[in-house]
């Protein structure tokens, strides 16, 4: 009974899924198709403007659509009361596709709207690649050693992109997501890499070093978001039918010190005392994580009350 409970959920869950991208993907194109016709700053910026709202309203929609059909209560630590109208980097480890859901979820209203560096591959996902397009969001082109030995031509171009990016990301509030291990956490990717760190990956710094350099004077703060899944972890499948018995979510905001702006490229000083940094907080993260994984949920919840921020700025949510 209690599967069938699950599957008619998933089932029912992942039909509003499906309408609801139709649905805002109609409006969110044509809009798009707008900002190309008309090659005038001002009026892209409106353009971007609204692609923005309407993806949050798809945003707003898939919220309620977990909220009604999943069980998965998510217990969140940390302050909330941030500025939906600022620049943020997000930093989060990385376990899941169901990752992206929990953030949308916590932070949707309260900064601007999520922007993923993504695979170039990705942009042929069927509505949401084009969908992401329309949005800005970046599409990078990851090249093996090997295959950049042989093309030298084609070395730096992932930081051409991002430049570009964040020249367009200036313009408008933006908050700027980055998954710093640059990949989904397994156990056979942490064995082969020989993590220092028990639940976690190794760190890419590159990509945030050069996005703080070139945004600096917009981005003044960096949230950094550490998310456990105690008991199991999961599928996109699993969380939509209530298979995931809780999530923890852990929010700091640091502030984006001068010291973190350089050349991460050339400047090899800097690059090692950026590198130290973001280690520092890996490990920090790491040890979080493993108190998260281990506490159980009256605990969480009686943290969460008890943090520097009120008790209406930690929301559990429910399923």
């Amino acid at each position: 009974m209690k599967l069938l409970s699950h599957t008619i959920r998933g089932t029912l869950a992942l039909a509003l899924y499906v309408i609801n991208t139709f649905f805002f993907c109609v409006p969110l194109f044509a809009v798009a198709l707008l900002k190309v016709a008309v090659p005038f700053a001002p009026w892209r910026r409106l353009c971007s403007r609204a692609l923005n709202g309407i993806a949050g309203g798809w945003i707003g929609v898939n919220i309620f659509n977990q909220n009604f059909f999943s069980s998965t209560p998510i217990h969140v630590s940390g302050p909330l009361s941030l500025d939906p109208d600022g620049w943020y980097l997000v930093m989060a480890n990385h376990q899941s596709w169901v990752d992206i859901l929990v953030l949308q979820r916590i932070f949707h209203s309260r900064i601007p709207m999520l922007k993923f560096f993504l695979k170039k591959e990705l942009i042929w996902v069927p509505l949401l690649g084009l969908a992401w397009w329309a949005l800005d969001f970046p599409f990078m082109k990851r090249y093996s050693k090997s295959f950049l030995e042989k093309n030298p031509h084609l070395r730096g171009k992932d930081i051409e992109i991002t430049k570009r990016t964040c020249q367009r990301f200036k313009t408008i509030p933006v908050s700027i997501m980055n998954f710093v291990e640059g990949t989904r956490f397994t156990v056979q990717k942490h064995s082969l890499q020989g993590s220092p760190y028990t639940h976690l990956l190794k760190t890419k710094a590159g990509g945030i070093a050069l996005v703080l350099t070139a945004m600096g004077e917009q981005i003044r703060t960096i949230l950094d978001v550490t998310i456990a899944y105690p008991g199991r972890s999961g599928s996109f499948w699993r969380y939509i039918s209530g298979g995931i018995p809780e999530i923890r979510v852990a929010v700091r905001p640091l502030p984006v010190d001068p010291s973190l702006m350089g050349n991460y490229a050339m400047d090899d000083d800097f690059r090692t005392r950026f590198q130290t940094w973001l280690n520092e907080l890996w490990a920090a993260k790491d040890a979080r994580m493993g108190r998260m994984l281990s506490l159980n949920a009256a605990t969480v919840r009686t943290r969460a009350q008890n943090e520097e921020c009120p008790r209406n700025e930690v929301p559990e949510a429910q399923g």
